[in-house]
Parts: C-alpha cells; structure tokens; sequence
C-alpha cells in the first residue's frame, strides 16, 4: 500500500537496535541529547562514557558530513544518565526521512523522557546576530508540504498516534528553564526566542527564499531538527531545541556575503562552551524538579 520509499524500520528493528544497545551498556538513559554541527563536545562532558560508532550500531545511519563525529555515546552528565548523538543525519545525504529519524525510535525505546536537541542555523530575523543562541518555540517543515514527513506510511500505535498534536512540539516549561538558566549564567544578551524553518539542503538559500521564509514567519533556517522533533513528540518524549546562529542569511541583492560551512563550524567552536554550561545546568534542574522529568 505504501511505497519502500516510505518505510521505516518495523518496532522490532527498533526494539532490536535498542535491545543490543542495552545490552552493552549498564547505563539507562532519560536525558536524549543530538549535537548539531560543530556542537559535538556536549558529548565530551560525560562521565564514566561508553561510545559505540554508528557504522558498529545495527540499523543505524551513518554521518557523513564534516563536524558529525558519528558517536552514540553514553554516560552521566552531572550525575544524570544521558545518551548523546555526536552528529545527526540529513535528507542532503540521500537518506529517507524514516532514517534520519531513527535514532529518534530507539531513544524512546532505551527509556529517554527528554530530548534536547541543538543545530546550527542561518539567522533570517536582524535581530539575530552570529553567536547568538535561539531557543526554539515553533517550526515550519517545508518538506513536509511536499509529503516529507517522517510519519508518513503505516503507524505503529506502540511508538504513538496517527495524527500527533505539534502545537505543543516544543515544551514550554523546558524553554522557560532555558531563560532561567541562562539569565543566571549571564547569557541573555545572547540567549533569543524564535521559529526554525527547515529545508532539505544541501545548498543554501537563496535570497529570495530568505526573504519569503522571514514573510512565512521563520527567524531562523537550517536543514535539521523539525523531523526529530516530530518522531520524539510522535513517541511522548518532551522536547528541548535551540539553535546557535552561525551566518546572517543574505537579503540583500547587493551584499558581498556568502554563506559557508567553516564559518558554521568556527561559530560552533566559539560558543560552545557556553552551550555546555547551559544544557549541563539545564540537565541538571530536570533532574531536581520531577515536574521536568
């Protein structure tokens, strides 16, 4: 009824995956967190780590893109058990939408509640400037409204509903921790609130496609995220997101300015400290407060 393009992996692959992770590890996981480009050092921060490289995990994609590691690495992260993508995948690598999802399955699947997810993005609102962070509130998918939705063919009602609610995609209370905890740390000159717009890439846009994005609503853009935030929400897991502003996107017909992946990645290196700070701090008051669990 549906055609292979659209199919995932079956719940038993799923649990297959998920079950020859556990049995590697004695760590059990509530805490998903993906580093986006450049970002991988998230992953640095755990403690007592037991690191699998994807091409060793059955099932799994690999990365294929410069500043994505290609680790699952497990471990405690201010005594909390967390597991940590050390890159992610993309439509671009000429993956399905179902398996650039996937990991999404088996962290629901290892017993993660929470999902923090970070990317890198161009910034389309001037009020975003290069190293500023954006916590996510909403997303546009413009894959989506072509049928690139990682839900599309049959459902499976062990992982979620067919028609899942996105209204709610990204939690409230979790963002609201987010600005908490980054007025603490002194990051709120940096420290903004927006809506991601994702497209398949791997080229960047074009200026009249920035200028119709911004129109549409989207602060920031990039070619990740809003396909793992719909699998996590699809299987019940809260969702955290936030995106380091790495390039201005260029408006203007007459600027000088291109935008490049080493600029992406030199960003990522500058801020990426701070980002640390700010999802170890965060991971830590969830621990704290249960109404975050």
């Amino acid at each position: 009824m549906f055609p292979e393009l659209t199919k995932g992996h079956s719940y038993e692959e799923c649990k297959g995956t998920a079950d020859w992770l556990l049995a590697q590890t004695d760590v059990r996981p509530t805490i998903g967190i993906v580093c986006g480009s450049g970002l991988g050092g998230l992953a640095d921060m755990l403690k007592d780590q037991v690191a699998f490289n994807y091409k060793d995990i059955p099932n799994f994609p690999q990365s294929t893109v410069h500043g994505h590691a290609g680790r699952l690495v497990f471990g405690t992260l201010k005594g909390r058990p967390c597991v940590c993508m050390q890159g992610r995948f993309h439509l671009y690598e000429g993956y399905t939408i179902q398996k650039i999802t996937f990991p999404m399955r088996i962290f629901k699947l290892l017993g993660v509640e929470t999902v923090i997810l970070t990317n890198a993005a161009g910034g389309l609102n001037e009020d975003l400037k290069v190293g500023d962070v954006m916590i996510i509130k909403d997303h546009i998918n413009i894959p989506g409204y072509g049928g690139f939705n990682p839900l599309v063919g049959p459902n499976d009602d062990r992982f979620g509903l067919r028609f899942p609610c996105m209204s709610d995609a990204y939690d409230r209370e979790l963002r609201q921790l987010a600005m908490n905890v980054a007025q603490e740390l002194g990051y709120e000159d940096f420290m903004k609130e927006g809506v991601y717009c994702v497209l398949g890439g791997p080229s960047f846009e074009t200026i009249a496609e920035c200028r119709m994005l911004f129109r549409l609503g989207a602060d920031a853009v990039g070619m990740s995220t809003a396909p793992e935030v719909i699998v996590a929400r699809h299987c019940g897991m809260r969702v955290f997101a936030l995106s380091l502003i790495t390039n201005q996107a260029v408006m203007d017909y007459d600027s000088q300015e291109k935008a490049n992946h080493e600029e992406v990645l030199q960003t990522g290196k500058q801020r990426a400290e701070q980002l640390e700070r700010l999802v170890s701090t965060m991971v830590t008051r969830i621990e704290h407060n249960n109404n975050y669990a």
